[in-house]
């Protein structure tokens, strides 16, 4: 059973990868690798906060390797500094990433390509499943989400900060994947198989930039339930 990490976004997929890789046991799972904006101290592109991820590893029992990228991060400089982390892994005897890519080739395309000459494995684990079913199990089995991001050139701003759910598949306008694959929104878990404790979480106001909104999530206090926005 090979040592692997697993790209950990803090949403649904990859949280949904951890369930599946974990049950399949073909891998010892040893770590969430994250990169994080450095200068806003949150999760690049799902813009939640380093707490919240932090909350989460410690829920599924799991060190976070953590990548700061600076802001703004040139595509030369994400590459040199995944690449340190590359080496750093092997040195560490893991032998894979784990993705939680669902369909888009181009994006599978360029992480094999980027980790081919690393030593390091690009595992797929979600690879092929049909995107409407996939949602529907993981909302089925207790898996819980808030969207922390939305593109609004796909889909209305409204959707930020609400609930992945089935009412929120049922409303999602023709088009947009039922799992965001292509970029429509992104996600917070917050329960589910795949943590040991539920994280609460607040929904707070959201900030748009660009074409892009998100919903600011802060940790909620200890016994209140998590926002139903």
């Amino acid at each position: 059973m090979g040592r692997i990490l697993l790209s950990w976004s803090s949403g649904k997929d990859s949280a949904w990868s951890l369930h599946v890789l974990r049950q399949r046991c073909e891998h010892e799972i040893v770590g969430l690798l994250t990169t994080f904006n450095e200068a806003a101290g949150r999760v690049a592109m799902h813009a939640v906060r380093r707490e919240l991820v932090e909350q989460q590893a410690s829920a599924t029992g799991l060190p976070l390797w953590s990548v700061p990228l600076p802001w703004p991060c040139s595509n030369e400089q994400y590459e040199l500094l995944m690449a340190e982390t590359c080496a750093k892994a092997i040195a560490a005897g893991i032998e894979g990433i784990a993705f939680g890519d669902l369909f888009l080739e181009d994006v599978r395309s360029y992480r094999e390509r980027q980790m081919r000459d690393t030593g390091l494995q690009p595992i797929f684990p979600l690879w092929g499943h049909p995107t409407q079913d996939l949602a529907k199990r993981m909302i089925a089995s207790g898996m819980r989400a808030k969207l922390t991001c939305v593109d609004t050139e796909k889909l209305d701003a409204s959707f930020a900060g609400r609930e992945f759910d089935e009412s929120l598949l049922a409303a999602l306008p023709d088009g947009v994947d039922p799992c965001g694959e292509k970029g429509e929104f992104h996600s917070f878990v917050y329960a589910g198989p795949m943590l040991s404790v539920d994280i609460p979480v607040s929904v707070g106001e959201s900030v748009v930039r660009d074409q892009f909104v998100f919903a600011d999530l802060s940790p909620a206090r200890i016994g209140a339930t998590p926002s139903s926005q």
